[in-house]
């Protein structure tokens, strides 16, 4: 009995066995097919062909700082109180016309007594210039002492140089009183006034504000992968996002200007260093023609800047960038597998970037769905485009 219990537990096990190792056999086997088949598995993408086409490199700027050449203030060269605004805010002026008025009311009496001292000082000069030429005859007589002949032409002398400095005087009055006026500085608008009638001032004093906007300037830095796609004098349109063109001066806008339709073009006025010069980053000076009277040396935010003038590069679309540098991106190979590639970008024109290294034309890149992406991934890419060269 007890024989044929130790045979059964016998078969048990074996059998026990026999299902354990089944088990773990189609357990592997299934794995190595879900893996094969993982392998084999081609995903659908999106993608284009590295071409080359014409692109009109465009940048963004976060601030754009407008500044003026033409405004300074209108200042005054001698104390007094204001009697007369000849130029309100907002006046038109030419450089030496008036603004202000100014009296001195010192000033007219100080006149006075200078040229009542120059009547003065001429009768002296007149009296001691006969007593010298008297003197001056009796000299050639021997009819007078040499110390007498002395002390009349140092008389006559000293005449001379009080009516000189008589004279000084009052034409430096005259000039006071023709700083009464406070003239504009230059061509231009009369932007603010910083005083009004009736106050009163000392010289030195910024009275009045006065510019001419049809021209402003702004800088920007570029590194020099960019700056050598430009020259001064090549022109950019600017591109504002906030076409709410609030004005800070109160300066008048120009008969015929387009509103929010106005378009703004910017040329390179000076590019430090030169460009024949080696360097990393440059700085460059832009003159923006602002004859629409649109815009004021201010700050306005988010401007972008687009070439007018395009040229000729090797591009894929912004889309195919896989960094926030635009160094990267993933590349289809010929065995329809992936590769993520460092490339080396110049400047785009906010739908194409150049690609300086790293492609060639009709490199296909995938431009959707690069979230989750690895080298060596089978990929399915329905290309897309083709108007490239």
């Amino acid at each position: 009995m007890k024989k044929y219990f130790m045979i059964g537990l016998g078969i048990v096990l074996a059998l026990s066995l026999t299902i354990i190792l089944y088990g773990a056999w189609l357990n592997d086997r299934g794995e190595f097919q879900i893996a094969k088949r993982m392998s084999e598995r081609s995903m659908e993408l999106q993608g284009t062909k590295a071409s080359v086409r014409m692109i009109r490199p465009r940048f963004r700027l976060q601030t754009v700082n407008f500044f003026s050449k033409d405004m300074t203030d209108a200042v005054a060269l001698s104390e007094g109180r204001i009697i007369e605004c000849v130029a309100p805010k907002g006046s038109l002026v030419k450089k030496g016309d008036t603004i202000f008025i100014i009296k001195n009311e010192e000033l007219p009496l100080k006149i006075k007594q200078a040229e009542s001292n120059i009547l003065s000082a001429r009768a002296e000069k007149h009296s001691r210039e006969n007593q010298y030429k008297r003197f001056l005859l009796l000299k050639d007589k021997d009819a007078i002492s040499a110390q007498q002949f002395d002390d009349a032409e140092a008389a006559y002398h000293a005449a001379v140089g009080q009516l000189e400095v008589a004279e000084a005087q009052l034409g430096n009055l005259r000039i006071q009183e023709e700083r009464q006026k406070v003239i504009a500085p230059l061509d231009g608008k009369v932007l603010m006034l910083y005083r009004q009638q009736g106050a009163y001032v000392q010289g030195g004093m910024s009275l009045a504000l006065v510019g001419d906007f049809r021209k402003l300037y702004f800088s920007t830095a570029l590194n020099d992968t960019l700056a050598q796609h430009i020259t001064v004098g090549q022109e950019v349109e600017m591109i504002f996002s906030n076409k709410d063109f609030k004005k800070v001066y109160d300066a008048n806008f120009a008969a015929g200007n387009l509103g929010d339709r106005q378009t703004f073009i910017a040329s390179i006025a000076e590019i430090t260093p030169p460009l024949s010069q080696p360097a990393v980053m440059r700085n460059v000076i832009w003159q923006a023609d602002n004859g629409a009277g649109l815009l004021e040396p201010q700050t306005y935010g988010d401007v972008s800047l687009q070439a007018r003038q395009a040229y000729e590069a090797l591009t894929v679309p912004l889309a195919a960038m896989i960094d926030s540098s635009n160094n990267s991106l993933y590349v289809v190979k010929s065995d329809n597998t992936l590769e993520k590639r460092d490339v080396k970008t110049g400047s785009n024109d906010g739908t194409y970037i150049e690609v300086l290294e790293g492609l060639s034309t009709g490199d296909v890149v995938v431009t959707s769905g690069a979230e989750g992406l690895k080298s060596g991934m089978r990929v399915t890419v329905s290309v897309q485009g083709g108007d490239g060269k």
